[in-house]
């Protein structure tokens, strides 16, 4: 299994209540319907909690500031992934889901990547 995670700041315009309102109620259900033209296993959306920890862990680190959520998308194999995409299907998806994310995502100030995970017991 591969992972695909966003680390998502919101559009500008935005607040973060707005951001989440609108990734939870209309970005995130258009992708479950979508999924399986993905190959997606699992789609969880994590939303950033205003809370004076995040403060104090990004203040006693030196690092930025927090994004307003994080995205991850489980699928069966690199492989599996590139197919699903490059497929028409998949393709017209993609180009869908971006147009989507335009609405509440800075993408120029979030982050995407593919990883493996590694759960340590």
């Amino acid at each position: 299994m591969i992972k695909f995670v966003m680390c998502l700041t919101r559009h500008p315009d935005m607040t973060r209540e707005q951001f989440q309102d609108y990734w939870k109620n209309n970005h995130g259900p258009f992708f479950m319907k979508n999924a399986q033209t993905m190959r997606a296993k699992k789609y969880v959306q994590s939303l950033t909690i205003d809370t004076p920890l995040n403060q104090g862990l990004r203040e006693s680190r030196g690092m930025l500031p927090e994004f307003d959520g994080v995205a991850e998308v489980w699928f069966e194999s690199e492989q599996d992934l590139m197919e699903a995409m490059s497929s028409p299907e998949g393709q017209e998806l993609s180009a869908a889901l971006l147009e989507d994310e335009s609405k509440f995502v800075d993408h120029a100030n979030s982050s995407a990547f593919i990883v493996r995970e590694e759960e340590l017991r």
